[in-house]
């Protein structure tokens, strides 16, 4: 469960007339409606959050999510908010709660009918799972972990430009965890099918939800063990070791995990980001 200082989860609402309600409303997978820089506060009879599904309470608030219609017109004093525009202008908590409320209205949207046996699944009333009522299957939000990694060479990082990146945007190398594998093989791997190099020294760092729509980003770092750099063009397009004084021109926000282990990287190095 979330242990944030004011959000408090819960499968059913507490309160049956609430005055108001917190509304975390997506468009798509890029877009929430704000009410200016803010996650808007509505009347719970609002025809916007018709089948929305219900988080537990932000302080008092009660939070609901639900989608969008794609051709419904946004409602007057109200816009549609790039979600990632959001990290700068929210205070850290309610931030994490509009990915928190987009995770799990993309499973429950992904979870509407049993896997098994086609049967239409039920919400839990006891926990946040999707059940059966004739095989009795349950599904619980999914979770896929992902790791990236700060690799160094001396005073060089190693930086990759993947084939979605912005143009001209560079970063650390990064990668999904297969079945089987350890976040360190994963690691490990990641690095050499992309890179072409061997790492060694590989420590844990810090991790980062990434629930758009339902990562988990395990932040590392390493140490070149050895190779010369021949990338995978399936994977990246280029990747090239960078000193602290001429890195990329373009590199992640400060909202991401990449840049904190960038930023980390360049702290060690003396240099300020």
């Amino acid at each position: 469960m979330l242990n944030w200082m004011n959000f408090y989860p819960a499968i059913l609402p507490e309160e049956t007339n609430p005055a108001a309600v917190r509304a975390f409303l997506f468009r798509n997978g890029k877009d929430i409606l704000t009410d200016g820089a803010s996650v808007p506060i509505l009347n719970p009879d609002s025809p916007l959050l018709k089948n929305a599904v219900y988080l537990g309470r932000y302080g008092v608030e009660p939070c609901y999510t639900a989608r969008l219609n794609e051709s419904a017109d946004v409602p007057k004093g109200y816009e549609l908010s790039d979600i990632r525009s959001l990290h700068s202008q929210l205070e850290t908590e309610l931030y994490a709660l509009i990915g928190y409320a987009s995770q799990i209205l993309t499973w429950r949207e992904n979870h509407q009918f049993c896997s098994r046996c086609g049967t239409k699944a039920e919400p839990s009333e006891k926990e946040r799972a999707m059940i059966c009522p004739a095989c009795g299957l349950q599904n619980y939000p999914r979770i896929s972990p992902s790791m990236i990694v700060a690799v160094t060479r001396g005073d060089e990082l190693l930086m990759a430009r993947g084939h979605h990146f912005p143009e001209g945007l560079y970063s650390v190398v990064a990668g999904f965890v297969e079945p089987g594998e350890s976040l360190e093989q994963c690691v490990a791997r990641e690095v050499m099918e992309e890179t072409g190099l061997e790492i060694k020294n590989i420590q844990y760092h810090s991790s980062q939800p990434w629930p758009f729509p339902h990562s988990l980003m395990v932040g590392f770092t390493a140490d070149y063990a050895g190779g010369e750099i021949r990338i995978d063009p399936k994977e990246i397009e280029d990747a090239g070791w960078y000193t602290a004084e001429n890195l990329p021109e373009k590199i992640p926000s400060k909202s991401t995990i990449a840049r904190a282990l960038i930023d980390d990287y360049l702290n060690r190095t003396g240099v300020t980001s």
